[in-house]
């Protein structure tokens, strides 16, 4: 399957944005293509740039629409999905709302990792009153901050503190942790399950969306 990815985050760096492709190639076997909006090198993490990044969203997604099979928004707060699935005729994924279902499997108390204070609207809208622990590092504010080693040490002592208030599931609520593999840590030193929100939305299209049949030669 081709998956155009489209990351919120602008960059430059190749390895960054290509984190979430490589993680879906490695996952699942898609032929991913990475691409960024412009102007937003802090991602999306407000209200302001939650409005910003809409209309870049679905500019790229025009442009990318005709060379995929599918389209994911690799953001929790997913900018511009509605606007998009309505302009293009391939089905589009945002990563906080396959990540809150895939939690919803899960049953129980449903903690929420994230940036400080701050739930994606998806996310929130889906898990309703499921959503009962929410906990977000203090020193990370913007998704940026997952990169550097305060994020993530503050990270895994913000996902230890949602378990030992009664989560039975962690749902990664920023993209961000996606970036620095943060899923696999927390699975290893937690013991529960731990929702990856990129990987939640490579599962929505292998378990929805079938494959392009093989062109013969």
């Amino acid at each position: 399957m081709r998956v155009g990815l489209i990351r919120v985050l602008t960059t430059s760096d190749r390895r960054l944005l290509h984190a979430h492709g490589k993680l879906l190639q490695d996952t699942f076997g898609f032929t991913v293509t990475s691409r960024c909006i412009p102007d937003q090198p802090s991602g999306v993490y407000d209200d302001a740039s939650l409005a910003a990044a809409g209309p870049k969203v679905v500019e790229l997604a025009r442009d990318m629409a005709g060379e995929f099979d599918a389209l994911i928004i690799s953001c929790a707060s997913e900018p511009g999905l509605a606007e998009t699935r309505a302009l293009v005729g391939i089905p589009v994924i945002g990563a906080g709302s396959a990540a809150a279902a895939a939690a919803l499997t899960f049953g129980g108390k449903v903690g929420v990792l994230g940036l400080k204070h701050q739930v994606p609207g998806p996310i929130s809208e889906h898990l309703g009153d499921r959503m009962v622990l929410i906990d977000g590092p203090e020193s990370v504010e913007k998704p940026e901050a997952f990169l550097m080693p305060t994020g993530i040490f503050d990270a895994l002592t913000s996902a230890h503190m949602l378990v030992d208030a009664g989560a039975d599931v962690i749902v990664q609520a920023s993209t961000g942790l996606s970036s620095i593999g943060m899923a696999e840590v927390l699975r290893r030193n937690l013991g529960v399950p731990v929702i990856d929100a990129v990987t939640a939305a490579g599962s929505m299209l292998v378990s929805a969306v079938a494959a392009p049949e093989p062109q013969e030669i």
